[in-house]
């Protein structure tokens, strides 16, 4: 099963659909949960998520605003959306009688 980050890196890199690669996923990243996201952390998901199966990356073209260097580039592959769409539908049924609003948990605070 894949973890919450992973989960995150696919679904962003899915929404950005071919304009998916490091900084634009890294972006939609912070956007979604209001946190920082280290740059280390994302690559190592990649390397692991690829290993798995779950995604492809490899080396873009070079661009004049990135200094001369190359973006990498991230495609979710068939395997990484069903495991993806398996995540949701698990936080989803486990969730499912759960209310969060002023949820408290029982015993002393």
């Amino acid at each position: 099963m894949l973890g919450a980050f992973e989960y995150l890196l696919i679904s962003a890199a899915a929404t950005l659909g071919k304009d998916a690669y490091g900084a634009a996923i890294r972006q939609e990243i912070e956007g979604a949960t209001n946190g920082r996201c280290s740059i280390g952390a994302l690559y190592t998901t990649f390397d692991r998520l690829e290993a798995k199966g779950f995604v492809k990356t490899w080396m873009g073209d070079s661009t004049p605003q990135r200094g001369g260097r190359p973006k990498r580039m991230v495609r979710v592959t068939a395997k990484g959306i069903q495991e993806a769409a398996a995540f949701y539908s698990t936080v989803s049924r486990a969730s499912r009688d759960v209310s969060w609003a002023v949820h408290r948990a029982a015993g002393p605070s």
